[in-house]
């Protein structure tokens, strides 16, 4: 990942279907860090053309601010996911940040879309890379997270799919990223080791891990629980599907003041150890090292990309 790809601030991503131009043009204008125009399940098959041309008109015209553009590709075992890939780069890939993949199920998929994207960029002197984020949704993509991880310099982003990871899982589910009946009957959480496991890969790999959608858009406490637990588990960010949900999400992937000025305090009381040749120091009674110098930073560098955003 180049230096420009590392610095994104992605806590909430608003998807919005690639054929519907109204909600497009609503979504540029909405309080999201990002916006997914999506040309894969919320499109027909009759329809797949037509969004793709939705899709360069949005791109070229609509002013999005500082979001981070993407597009959700159609899968690659589908006949739409080549031409998805030329018709959106060649007609507006200057004005794209990244290219979402659907159902990445090993690191062969990612070095295909990284192949054809570079031969496009390189065809339109495009000035920059586009980069890459893989939906993680099936268990054979989870079973290679490591491989799909490490696989290309234009990876950015690992983000969990519930819904089709179920299906592939043959697991029940009532309702997409929440809880049902079913939660009930594991004594564990059905989603932790899938969560977990996107989460180390992407840690591993300096990339972003983004939770998938929460579907019941009228459940703003389910909502903010569920996008509470990804935050403590490492995520940096979910994905919404209402416009009504990107303010709640931002609010619970940003640091909040007592962390920042608890940070701070670190930070400094660190620098003054430093300088007297202090190994060990204690901020609020309590123990200061390595580990806790360097996740205070984090939050430093986290929250002000968020206040440059704000």
């Amino acid at each position: 990942m180049t230096d420009q790809m590392a610095i994104r601030l992605e806590r909430s991503t608003l998807i919005v279907p690639a054929s519907r131009p109204a909600m497009i043009a609503k979504a540029a204008m909405a309080r999201a860090d990002a916006v997914c125009i999506d040309c894969e399940d919320a499109v027909a098959p009759d329809m797949k053309t037509d969004a793709r041309v939705n899709v360069v008109e949005a791109l070229n015209t609509l002013n999005f601010g500082d979001k981070l553009r993407q597009v959700r590709i159609n899968a690659l075992d589908t006949e739409y996911a080549y031409r998805d890939l030329i018709d959106i780069i060649e007609g507006a890939g200057q004005n794209l940040d990244l290219v979402v993949l659907p159902k990445a199920n090993r690191a062969a998929d990612i070095h295909f879309v990284d192949t054809l994207l570079r031969q496009i960029e390189t065809a339109c002197k495009l000035p920059r890379p586009i980069g890459i984020g893989a939906l993680i949704e099936t268990a054979e993509g989870l079973a290679h997270i490591q491989d799909i991880a490490a696989s290309s310099p234009r990876l950015e982003s690992l983000i969990f799919g519930s819904g089709d990871f179920a299906a592939s899982m043959q697991m029940p589910l009532e309702t997409i990223g929440g809880a049902d009946s079913n939660d009930r009957l594991y004594p564990g959480h059905r989603w932790h080791f899938a969560w977990q496991a996107i989460v180390v890969a992407a840690r591993a790999n300096g990339l972003r891990a983004i939770d998938g959608p929460y579907a019941d858009i009228r459940d703003s406490e389910g909502l903010d629980q569920f996008a509470r637990m990804g935050r403590a588990l490492g995520f940096d960010g979910k994905w919404c599907i209402h416009p009504s949900q990107p303010s709640l999400v931002d609010a619970v992937y940003s640091p909040t003041d007592a962390e920042y000025r608890h940070a701070q305090r670190v930070i400094e009381a660190y620098s003054v150890a430093l300088e007297k040749g202090t190994g060990a120091i204690t901020v609020d009674g309590k123990m200061v090292d390595a580990a806790n110098l360097k996740m205070c930073r984090h939050i430093l560098a986290k929250a002000e990309k968020a206040r440059a955003q704000a």
